[in-house]
């Protein structure tokens, strides 16, 4: 038996954001844009809500002023892909991007439990193709921190497995410090 060839219909960004302006996604729904293709984002778990809410706390206190955080919103990447990544650190502030959502970031983040290889095998090389300096992969299961550096050629050229025990700095903040254990905050005794 031959097998038949099925073709993919792929989105444009533009087409992306039409549909979305004449309701073609239900309001509660939770989509992004990767490759051209529309996907469906997981619901969130309070590990997965409190992984962000940790993350974000610690690049708020890292990043100001001059940077502001995104938390779950657009990245205009390029003209098929428009993730909304968990936390991206964007240079200059909110007001900035009134028209047009940004085209970068200094560091991106998400945060893994059941979108682990959606996040890996999608998301992490449309980071490193749009040259994103360093990508945060917070792993809730594997109490683990990847850190994805140096983007060449649409491929990260480093990556770093942290446990707790371990400190991160980002790059663009070197002077900044955070223990990995602080972005598991299920992991520490409750008092």
């Amino acid at each position: 038996m031959a097998a038949t060839n099925v073709k993919v219909h792929r989105w444009t960004r533009r087409d992306y954001e039409r549909l979305a302006e004449a309701g073609f996604f239900p309001p509660e729904a939770r989509v992004e844009l990767i490759d051209g293709i529309v996907y469906d984002m997981t619901p969130q778990s309070s590990f997965h809500s409190v992984g962000i809410l940790a993350v974000q706390e610690f690049l708020r206190s890292t990043f100001s002023p001059g940077h502001y955080i995104r938390v779950q919103m657009p990245l205009a990447l390029d003209g098929a892909s428009q993730p909304e990544p968990d936390l991206a650190v964007v240079t200059g502030s909110f007001a900035d991007h009134a028209h047009a959502h940004p085209a970068t970031a200094v560091l991106v983040a998400e945060v893994a439990e059941r979108s682990l290889l959606h996040d890996r095998q999608r998301k992490l090389p449309l980071y490193a193709r749009a040259g994103i300096p360093e990508f945060w992969l917070l792993l809730v299961k594997e109490r683990a921190l990847e850190v994805y550096r140096d983007p060449v050629d649409g491929k990260y050229q480093t990556r770093i497995v942290l446990r707790i025990g371990d400190l991160i700095s980002p790059e663009a903040r070197p002077d900044a410090s955070l223990a990995v254990a602080d972005l598991f905050p299920w992991e520490k005794p409750r008092r």
